[in-house]
């Protein structure tokens, strides 16, 4: 029996067409195909909106964090429950990463620890929006007007999620921040979408997403007429998203409705599947709005018989792959040690990552391998 893994892309003809095409054009680093993507981006966003490809998400909160003129003696909070990216941009900028607690229900931020955090020095939150499930938006934008707080969303899973109706990245917040990886809800196999309503915000982060040049070297290089000269203006970094990346996005990007509803519907069968197990199924979104599923993670329950540990290790024996979303940050020995975090601040998350799995749900999945995934659990459970 074949391993099955916990996540696999889904590439089509389209896209390895795009990228052979791109490879023989003779213009392979950013260009025309990574502006198309971007302005194909803000067109399915909508809501005047707009994008700018970079290299992953990390350096998209990066870019967004210093356009926003987040410095040295600034604070931004997050939560705990998230890939460790989402605070070391911060610290790039010389600023403090505030880490609170999460939602039980959601494995979101908490908008109460939100509020308990924010001192004269915040500047900014930065929600996570786990697994697809928008955070509860419509009270953290309302609290960050309040306190004349930026907002930048880290939507790495998000993509289409919605939030009251719109699409996460139209929702007017200061900046929102996609992954394309490998394993997320469309690929560019490394990369990112920073997006705006805000001209200053894009207009910056174009600039220092490659080396502070006042011009990109597509214009330098490709223009008849003599383009040579350029400015650096500011010490910029090399973020930038090659047109080999963008042609996969390109035609990632017209398949994500259907995608989503793929996932969308591996996400309702497991549901059904999986209710006499011994097991917390994952939250859904609220009436009305849209969940991107990126991920499946289920909650192992005490009178399961078996940590969430000993079940990893049970599935891969039946060659059925597994991940844990994630290793909370107050955990993580850089975060722990230099901010002085302990595990009694952080009661929520520690419950939710001891007991917290992620199963395999892909758009490539067939019927038959999300139930070979139920049977083997039926297996390990003993039910």
């Amino acid at each position: 029996m074949e391993f099955l893994p916990f996540a696999l892309p889904e590439i089509g003809e389209e896209e390895i067409n795009e990228v052979v095409e791109c490879l023989r054009s003779g213009w392979i680093t950013t260009g025309s195909r990574a502006k198309q993507f971007e302005q194909e981006f803000a067109d399915y966003l909508g809501n005047n909106v707009q994008a700018l490809a970079v290299n992953s998400a990390t350096s998209g909160l990066h870019l967004a964090l210093e356009a926003l003129g987040v410095r040295e003696g600034d604070e931004v909070i997050l939560p705990s429950y998230t890939f460790t990216s989402t605070a070391e941009v911060v610290r790039y900028l010389g600023a403090t990463p505030v880490i609170v607690d999460v939602d039980e229900s959601t494995f979101n931020i908490s908008v109460e620890a939100i509020k308990a955090a924010i001192t004269p020095n915040t500047k900014a939150v930065m929600p996570v929006h786990f697994a697809g499930l928008a955070c509860d938006m419509e009270a953290i934008i309302q609290l960050a007007r309040e306190h004349n707080l930026f907002v930048v969303e880290d939507a790495a899973h998000a993509f289409p999620s919605t939030s009251g109706g719109s699409l996460v990245g139209a929702l007017g917040t200061d900046a929102t921040v996609f992954s394309f990886y490998a394993n997320k809800t469309m690929t560019t196999a490394e990369g990112g979408m920073l997006v705006s309503k805000r001209s200053d915000v894009i207009e910056r982060a174009k600039i220092m997403r490659l080396h502070g040049i006042s011009r990109d070297a597509f214009d330098r290089y490709r223009s008849e007429a003599p383009s040579w000269f350029y400015e650096v203006v500011e010490p910029g970094y090399k973020y930038n998203m090659p047109d080999v990346c963008a042609a996969i996005g390109i035609h990632q990007l017209r398949k994500i409705d259907r995608f989503q509803k793929k996932r969308q519907e591996l996400a309702v069968r497991y549901d059904s599947l999986l209710k006499s197990f011994p097991v917390v199924i994952p939250p859904k979104a609220v009436p009305g709005d849209k969940h991107a599923y990126h991920l499946y993670p289920i909650r192992i329950k005490e009178e399961a018989g078996i940590s969430r540990d000993e079940f990893i290790q049970e599935m891969s024996k039946q060659k059925i792959g597994c991940s844990v979303h994630f290793i909370p940050l107050h955990r993580q020995p850089v975060w722990r040690d230099g901010y002085k975090l302990t595990r009694e601040d952080f009661s929520v998350a520690e419950r939710l990552f001891n007991s917290e799995v992620s199963i395999p749900l892909y758009t490539k999945m067939r019927e038959t391998d999300q139930l070979r995934v139920v049977d083997a659990m039926k297996k390990v459970f003993g039910c």
